[in-house]
């Protein structure tokens, strides 16, 4: 598979593997299944492994550190700290002394000595920016990461991290289904020299053109996101079979076509699509080998509705289209 380069050096497939929904998100997930899945992204060239501490509260990782055990050296492995799920509910923490406390037990669920991007999955509210990804420079001094991330950032939150420690990447929702962050952080990002990781690069399933045909099991959180109810949805498919013609006409699924599409953004983009189903892998990573014309597909502005994210203080909230706060 194509490798591209983000940040000042670190060098990945051009697509990675989201891995949330082995754990979260999208409902029961079965375990040996994802490890399979898993295992088929490393056959494919697919190196980017994308997971974090607060999936499945730690769950997540666990299974990740199983899938890679033996593998190690085809991995380039991604985590996040931050967002904290235990008894008492979600909570964001990025206070400086427990960085240190995060990335160890990140690293015994994971079985590894050192991971390679290491994401502050969430800016904590009562803690400037600059002040977490100082603890987590100290991370890269003692051997135990090799480069930083920063996860649903503003320009400005941004700007200062990378003024503290080189970021090699900013991850954050981007999709022909959300394309609000090429008003802001996009263009940031490059300014400063930051490579892109875009989540849910295929609009949570919406851009598969296969979303159950039913309600969404218990435990999926597109049960209660606008995108995927009533009117909305109902538009938005009108625009996915429009997506479906157009991909046809190149001989490519319409997951094939958005993939592309991002992927031909620039050099710099690095997608992570999640998916839980081997078939559906194994068209995802052709689409790293698809080249489309980066204004092709659809019009920006034609989605309808809001997207669920995380809120700064751990409840679920929507964003109206076309406004900048960060979440997920």
């Amino acid at each position: 598979m194509e490798q591209r380069t983000l940040g000042a050096g670190l060098t990945t497939s051009a697509l990675g593997l989201g891995c949330m929904g082995f754990s979260q998100g999208y409902g029961a997930a079965d375990d040996e299944v994802s490890l399979g899945v898993i295992g088929d992204a490393l056959d494919r060239g697919i190196t980017m492994i994308d997971t974090a501490m607060s999936y499945g509260q730690g769950h997540n990782e666990r299974l990740v550190g199983k899938a890679i055990a033996g593998r190690r050296d085809e991995v380039v492995l991604a985590t996040k700290f931050g967002i904290v799920r235990d008894e008492n509910g979600v909570r964001l923490d990025g206070r400086p002394e427990n960085v240190r406390g995060y990335c160890d037990a990140s690293l015994q669920r994971l079985g590894v000595d050192t991971i390679d991007l290491y994401y502050l999955h969430r800016v904590d509210p009562e803690v400037p920016i600059g002040e977490t990804v100082g603890a987590m420079a100290e991370l890269v001094v003692a051997g135990k990461v090799r480069h930083l991330g920063v996860s649903e950032v503003n320009p400005d939150q941004l700007a200062a991290a990378a003024a503290v420690h080189p970021i090699a990447a900013v991850q954050f929702e981007w999709s022909l289904a959300w394309r609000e962050p090429e008003d802001d952080v996009v263009p940031a990002a490059r300014r400063l020299g930051i490579g892109l990781v875009p989540y849910s690069p295929l609009g949570r399933g919406l851009l598969t053109g296969a979303l159950p045909a039913g309600p969404f099991p218990e435990g999926d959180f597109r049960r209660t996101d606008p995108r995927f109810n009533g009117d909305h949805l109902d538009a938005n498919l009108d625009l996915v079979r429009a997506l479906a013609t157009a991909a046809e006409q190149r001989g490519l699924t319409p997951g094939q076509m958005a993939l592309a599409w991002l992927l031909a953004q620039g050099d710099d983009v690095v997608p992570i699509p999640g998916t839980r189903s081997r078939a559906r892998l194994a068209e995802n990573a052709a689409a790293a080998g698809v080249k489309v014309h980066p204004d092709a597909v659809v019009p920006r502005q034609a989605w309808r509705g809001d997207r669920t994210s995380f809120a700064a203080h751990g409840t679920a909230r929507t964003e109206r289209e076309g406004g900048s706060a960060p979440g997920r």
